[in-house]
């Protein structure tokens, strides 16, 4: 499920060239949704704190499917404020993406790193690679890769520290292209670091006649601590 204490965002890289958040803001802001009334701007929603803690059972949760929790206009006390709630519901596992590692590394200390918050950062290319050093510096329990959308090779990655890696294909309109040999190279550097691999899609216009199979079957790989972090108790406010 997503949680979307924040909204909108600002083009940071060659990864955010077609951004669904943003397309979909578009929709959602034409269709009357209050919350994107301003679009794709940067806003807080300080009303969507309290809705984690409604929850009855375990949850996996993207945090920030239509935003960047990092993003500079978001004010350190708001982050500590999300935070927080996560803090508060150590059931939940809360996935957080960022392709402002920069911000992250700035702030990070200033934050609570509770188990069940995963931090992420986005490599689309080798020309974001630095990202996973920044993310390295973050005392985040498990580190996780997005390499979606994939739009270039990532020979020769370093993978200390990391626990998990996602990989997918660019879809929409006009998708760029993924080769099958940049996935399969970053499969077999997962395989020899022993971190965790997940294809997500091959992508393309239409996503789900490409299928997510990796010759021949899935891979669906997820970090170990998921379950134990699931079993965790549930602290009732």
């Amino acid at each position: 499920m997503t949680w979307n204490p924040t909204t909108g965002c600002s083009k940071i890289s060659a990864g955010c060239k077609f951004c669904y958040a943003e397309i979909m803001s578009k929709r959602l802001q034409a269709m009357g949704i209050e919350k994107y009334k301003d679009g794709f701007k940067v806003r807080t929603h300080p009303d969507t704190l309290n809705i984690p803690y409604t929850w009855k059972s375990s949850k996996i949760v993207f945090v920030n499917s239509m935003s960047d929790l990092f993003h500079e206009r978001i004010p350190l006390l708001f982050v500590q404020k999300v935070f927080a709630v996560m803090n508060d519901n150590p059931n939940h596992v809360f996935q957080i993406l960022t392709k402002r590692a920069e911000r992250l590394v700035e702030i990070h200390k200033e934050l609570k790193w509770s188990h069940n918050i995963w931090m992420g950062v986005s490599v689309e290319d080798d020309r974001v690679v630095r990202r996973i050093d920044l993310l390295r510096r973050t005392d985040a329990r498990v580190k996780f890769l997005s390499c979606e959308p994939l739009i270039g090779p990532l020979p020769g990655l370093d993978l200390k520290h990391i626990d998990w890696v996602i990989v997918g294909g660019e879809s929409g309109h006009r998708p760029r292209p993924m080769h099958v040999d940049w996935v399969l190279d970053i499969q077999e550097q997962c395989k020899k670091a022993k971190v965790a691999f997940f294809f997500k899609q091959w992508g393309g216009r239409n996503k789900k006649a490409s299928g997510r199979e990796l010759n021949g079957r899935t891979f669906d790989d997820m970090p170990p601590i998921l379950q134990s972090t699931l079993r965790q108790p549930q602290i009732q406010i």
